[in-house]
């Protein structure tokens, strides 16, 4: 990832503005009552400007981390006079608080920019690590389907209130990656726009590949499930979400 996140974080919400993190949190409240399991205290990993997590903070004590400095800085102003919530600087394939949580939660295809089987399996490890016994790991994947059939090589625009964003995607065949190059264009003054660039990348993973490496890390009871509902993920299935139980 080249430059992921830095300037990226000032305008993240704006971009997110349709995702609906008070349903994402009634999915996650909703995975917890089908698999019975008591939670109080949650790890989230990536958690990025902290929209999440301010919508599960009030339900769950929360200890939230992302590996962009950029990122947590709007997670700190937004999340100001939370008390029930706690932030970190720490990056998912390398971490150890010595501690256990009910559940670890990553969630907005964060797993996809994990850009290796091996790192992978680090990620994971730290789950299962940082779970009580019978506690959930909840996370979500961007599917093979949608990094690569409808974000793929397609260019896409949008305007969003003073900003405008040119989303152009490349997609490599032999590294089964997707890159977005993202250039936006920003109203600092009346017609003056500021123009700053983005590189991201995700990796696909198969189904077959997340719950091999789950396994591998210790995880024996996983499921995983077409986005946002307790449906089998299909071969259109955009997201995919997992649990896996410790």
């Amino acid at each position: 990832m080249t430059n992921s996140y830095n300037k990226f974080a000032s305008i993240y919400d704006d971009l997110m503005y349709d995702i609906k993190y008070d349903k994402w949190k009634e999915y996650i409240d909703s995975i917890y009552k089908k698999y019975e399991i008591d939670t109080k205290n949650i790890l989230e990993m990536a958690c990025g400007t902290g929209s999440l997590t301010k919508e599960m903070s009030k339900s769950y004590k929360i200890i939230a981390f992302d590996k962009s400095e950029s990122m947590l800085v709007e997670a700190y102003e937004k999340l100001q006079g939370i008390k029930n919530v706690r932030l970190l600087n720490l990056d998912m394939t390398d971490f150890d608080l010595a501690r256990e949580f009910d559940s670890v939660v990553c969630a907005c295809d964060s797993i996809n920019y994990i850009q290796s089987v091996d790192d992978l399996l680090k990620c994971f490890e730290n789950a299962y690590k940082h779970l009580r016994k019978e506690g959930a790991f909840v996370f979500d994947i961007n599917s093979e389907y949608k990094l690569k059939y409808i974000i793929g090589n397609n260019t896409f625009t949008d305007e969003v209130d003073n900003m405008l964003y040119i989303w152009q995607n490349d997609f490599d065949e032999e590294m089964n990656m997707a890159s977005f190059n993202i250039n936006y264009f920003v109203e600092i003054d009346d017609g003056i726009y500021e123009r700053f660039t983005e590189v991201h990348e995700e990796k696909v993973y198969s189904v077959e590949t997340i719950i091999d490496t789950l396994k591998k890390a210790g995880f024996e009871k996983i499921d995983s499930y077409d986005e946002f509902t307790f449906d089998e993920a299909n071969e259109k299935t955009k997201r995919i979400n997992f649990v896996a139980i410790k």
